[in-house]
């Protein structure tokens, strides 16, 4: 293969990180989080991405070492507000600047990652080996368009729909010029400074008018009103802009909650997971002899929120990565049964899911899940 081939066929950073948001859409994270591309260049060229779930200075080695153009950290390196970057400091500052001087751009994918069909919490969901699976509440998903409405008299109405549906309104999944127009009564009071198309100034008319509807999509919507004004024969068009609020992708969203395999226990959970997980053991809040049915995972630190969603408050065990010791206490009194597996365990088996689907979407991109990527503290 030439050196021109090769070069052609090289793949961009951007075309990674457009891989990256189909596996976790960004709009899925919560709005404190902080992901996305934090630091690189879009437009050069990635070959090798390297999957972490902290960015830590062995990390970054290994990164080097194998030619990683790419860490993709689960949690975000860049979290709080940076105000330098130093070499020496012992701050997240020094990890980053360590990346960028070795030119490996840093991805961060966190809550939508949880929050994403097939992600974190349904991979924890799974290693429980849970049906049924839910939310524990529906994300809802971004309004990206809007109802563009305009009054139009009968005459206009088909110059005024053709330029709507030239300048990009109309589309509803793969139908084409789409609307709905219905006839009314419009009326208007022009003073002496107007020249109305129908009727004169200083007296109300009234004019056979049709209510012409399409979507649009909101980066379409400039483009659109232009073209109204220019192809309505009005000096002053009525027009009307309904934003539209999508409705909620099933599976998506924070927690999941479902049913276990009949005859489970909460020692026999613990056991399940603590062998699937190579984990030296796990804490435990409950009866291990207790039998369950219904389960709520949340990957890393669930905090009270599966106390607070309708879906998961009546789970019969949580099963998370950590709690805080008053959130531990307010599950014991209430006589919940809880698993915390350790904050980085119950997120890590997400990486190599990441990197099949990243293999099966960039079939040329190399990917490696990180060997050097541990939890800082361990038991001994």
């Amino acid at each position: 293969m030439s050196n021109e081939t090769q070069h052609e066929s090289a793949l961009t950073l951007r075309q990674v990180i457009d891989a990256l948001e189909v596996i976790a859409p960004k709009h899925l994270a919560a709005d404190w989080d902080n992901v996305g591309l934090l630091a690189g260049d879009a437009d050069a060229s990635c070959r090798h991405a390297l999957l972490t779930i902290d960015m830590t200075p062995a990390v970054l080695d290994e990164a080097r070492s194998i030619n990683a153009e790419l860490i993709v950290a689960y949690h975000p390196p860049i979290f709080r507000p940076i105000h330098s970057l130093r070499a020496q400091s012992t701050g997240t500052d020094a990890l980053v600047f360590r990346a960028v001087a070795n030119g490996q751009a840093i991805y961060s994918m966190h809550t939508a990652l949880d929050a994403a069909i097939g992600g974190t919490n349904d991979v924890l969901a799974e290693l429980c080996g849970l049906s049924d699976v839910q939310p524990f509440e529906d994300a809802p998903a971004p309004g990206s368009q809007s109802k563009v409405v305009v009054f139009v008299p009968t005459g206009d109405l088909a110059r005024v729909a053709d330029a709507l549906f030239a300048a990009g309104a109309g589309r509803i999944g793969q139908y084409t010029e789409c609307s709905f127009s219905g006839p009314g009564t419009g009326t208007f009071f022009g003073s002496d400074a107007t020249s109305p198309t129908i009727g004169q100034p200083g007296r109300r008319e009234s004019v056979d008018e049709h209510r012409l509807e399409v979507i649009c999509p909101n980066e379409n919507l400039s483009a659109v009103v232009q073209a109204v004004r220019q192809a309505h024969s009005y000096e002053e068009p009525a027009l009307d802009i309904y934003p539209l609020t999508s409705p909620p992708t099933p599976g998506v969203g924070m927690g999941r909650v479902g049913r276990l395999s009949p005859g489970t226990t909460l020692g026999s959970l613990v056991r399940d997971l603590t062998a699937k997980l190579q984990l030296a053991g796990v804490e435990v809040i409950g009866d291990e002899t207790v039998p369950l049915s219904t389960a709520a995972v949340c990957a890393g630190s669930a905090g009270r929120l599966p106390l607070e969603s309708k879906r998961s408050r009546e789970a019969d065990v949580i099963v998370t990565g950590e709690l805080s010791h008053h959130d531990r206490l307010l599950f014991a009194r209430g006589g919940r049964s809880v698993i915390l597996l350790g904050h980085c365990n119950s997120e890590r088996p997400v990486l190599s899911r990441v990197k099949q689907r990243l293999a099966t979407l960039l079939p040329d991109l190399t990917v490696n899940v990180a060997t050097t990527d541990s939890p800082p503290a361990r038991f001994v």
